[in-house]
């Protein structure tokens, strides 16, 4: 099973592309083999047997990266993992990649922004095209040429903002009315201007483009 986020087109010379891609795994094996395919396309792998070890040290990269992220690890899990690295507005794609995943799993990953979401056994090409792809994205974020979602910010009401910054935060429609005052049919209204305005198709969407223009969560 896979899951996917919206994106541009690949463009089938990224493979070239040099780039950072970060391997979380508890399973040694995997982390190994992953990091074997990454470096034979040519990416810089570096791979962490678990979430803490990835935040203490990993080295912020200065340059386009991406991160290939096991679901369910001793400690930290990897949606854990992911909702910290939201929260500390990390621009850097996350893939998931897991024995264990589901449909539930792969809903709460892309809600939560996530590139991609594949399950073991992954094919090998199409893994490497999603970090292709991931690296592509996050080379247009550090350069500052993937800035039209924050130009149609403008367009939205100050409702409409305020409305969004709670789906951002997670919550539903209901918690959303009550925390706003209004009625729950008048929050539907407002979502679909919201994501009509900002040209997105998806909420896996609007929270990956809005991480990338720096729009915070409002948390209801």
């Amino acid at each position: 099973m896979r899951r996917r986020a919206g994106r541009p087109p690949r463009n089938s010379q990224a493979k070239r592309m040099p780039g950072r891609v970060y391997i979380v795994d508890d399973d040694a094996s995997v982390g190994t083999s992953l990091a074997r395919l990454m470096r034979s396309a040519g990416f810089e792998p570096e791979a962490f047997a678990s979430g803490e070890e990835y935040l203490k040290a990993a080295d912020g990269h200065g340059g386009p990266a991406c991160l290939i992220l096991d679901v369910r690890m001793e400690g930290l899990s990897g949606l854990e993992l992911q909702k910290h690295l939201v929260k500390s507005r990390m621009t850097c794609p996350i893939i998931f990649l897991t024995g264990h995943g589901d449909v539930p799993m792969s809903v709460q990953a892309m809600k939560e922004g996530a590139f991609d979401f594949f399950t073991k056994p992954v094919d090998d090409k199409e893994l490497l095209e999603s970090v292709s792809s991931a690296l592509e994205t996050h080379e247009r974020i550090l350069s500052g040429t993937d800035c039209p979602f924050r130009d149609r910010l403008g367009a939205l009401t100050a409702r409409e903002f305020e409305v969004m910054r709670c789906v951002l935060g997670g919550a539903l429609n209901k918690q959303i009315a009550a925390h706003l005052g209004i009625a729950e049919k008048t929050v539907k209204v407002h979502r679909g201007r919201v994501m009509h305005k900002l040209g997105v198709e998806s909420v896996a969407e609007l929270v990956r483009q809005s991480i990338e223009a720096g729009v915070e969560p409002s948390e209801v």
